[in-house]
C-alpha cells in the first residue's frame, strides 16, 4: 500500500533561529494531534537540516528533506551541497526538479536523472516533480509534457530503483500564483501518472508509487484534493511556513 505523505518546502525563507522555531511547533503538534500514519517531511533551506534533523530524530513519522543536490559527488563546486553531505545530517528526502529549478537555473530533464542517481546512491529518496506550464496547459500538451519529464528522468531506472521514487506534481501555473487545479484537473493527471508508470513497468509498481499534489494547496482544499483516487498527499509550499496551517493540511488524513 502506498505511504500518504505531506511535505513541506519552505523554498528560500527563514533565518536559522525562525526555522528551528517553526520546525519546533511543527513537530510538537504533530505529536499532539496526528493520529494517522502519515508521514510528515519538512524540507528545509540547507542551514537549517542539521538542526531539524535532531529535533526531529525521535519522532517517528516526521523525516526531513533538502531541496536540491549536486549531480557530482564532490569537488570544486563552489556554492553547492552534495547527496552525502546531505545524507550526513540526517536527512533522508530531496526535492528534485522543482518547477523553480527548472525555470530559473535551467535544469533538464538529463541533468535531473544524473541527481536522480546520486540521491539514490546514497540512500536518499527523491521527491521529484513534474508539471506543465501555463502554455503548456491552454494548448493541450501536458500529458506530453509530464510523459517526457517521467520517460528522461526517471523511467531509466529499474522496478526496484523506482519505487524509491516519489513524484509531485505541480502544476506550474498554480505555484505561487493562489490559483489551484480544481480536484478533477489534478485527479485526471495524477491517474494519467499512474497508468503512464503502469505502461513502464507494472500495474503494482505503479498501484504503489506515492503521487502528491503541489500547487497552492492549503487548509481550505486539501481535503477535497486528498479524497482523489490517486492523490497520496501534498508537497505544500506557503502554507508550510505557517505551523497551523500546515498542520491542518497534514490532518487531513488522520
Amino acid at each position: 500500500m502506498r505511504k500518504k505523505i505531506v511535505a513541506g518546502n519552505w523554498k528560500m525563507n527563514l533565518g536559522y533561529e525562525d526555522g528551528l522555531s517553526l520546525f519546533s511547533e511543527i513537530v510538537n503538534m504533530v505529536k499532539d494531534e496526528v493520529i494517522g500514519d502519515q508521514e510528515v517531511v519538512v524540507c528545509s533551506p540547507f542551514i537549517h537540516l542539521s538542526s531539524i534533523a535532531k529535533l526531529g530524530a525521535a519522532v517517528k513519522n516526521v523525516s526531513i528533506g533538502a531541496q536540491n543536490v549536486h549531480q557530482a559527488e564532490s569537488g570544486a563546486y563552489t556554492g553547492e551541497v552534495s547527496a552525502s553531505q546531505v545524507k550526513s545530517v540526517g536527512a533522508s528526502y530531496v526535492i528534485l526538479g522543482h518547477s523553480e529549478r527548472r525555470a530559473y537555473f535551467g535544469e533538464t530533464d538529463s541533468l535531473l536523472a544524473e541527481k536522480v542517481n546520486v540521491t539514490l546512491k546514497h540512500d536518499l529518496k527523491p521527491i521529484f516533480c513534474i508539471g506543465e506550464t501555463k502554455e503548456e496547459r491552454e494548448s493541450n500538451r501536458f500529458f506530453e509534457v509530464i510523459k517526457t519529464q517521467l520517460d528522461q528522468g526517471v523511467f531509466h531506472l529499474s522496478a526496484d530503483e523506482f519505487a524509491k521514487i516519489v513524484l509531485a506534481y505541480e502544476p506550474v501555473w498554480a505555484i505561487g500564483t493562489g490559483l489551484t487545479a480544481s480536484p478533477e484537473q489534478a485527479q485526471e493527471v495524477h491517474a494519467y501518472i499512474r497508468e503512464v508508470i503502469a505502461n513502464r513497468y507494472d500495474a503494482t509498481v505503479a498501484d504503489n508509487t506515492t503521487i502528491l499534489y503541489g500547487g497552492s494547496a492549503n487548509p481550505s482544499n486539501a481535503a477535497t484534493l486528498f479524497a482523489q483516487k490517486d492523490i497520496d498527499g501534498g508537497l505544500i509550499g506557503g502554507a508550510s511556513l505557517k505551523s497551523r496551517d500546515f498542520l491542518e493540511i497534514v490532518k487531513v488524513f488522520n
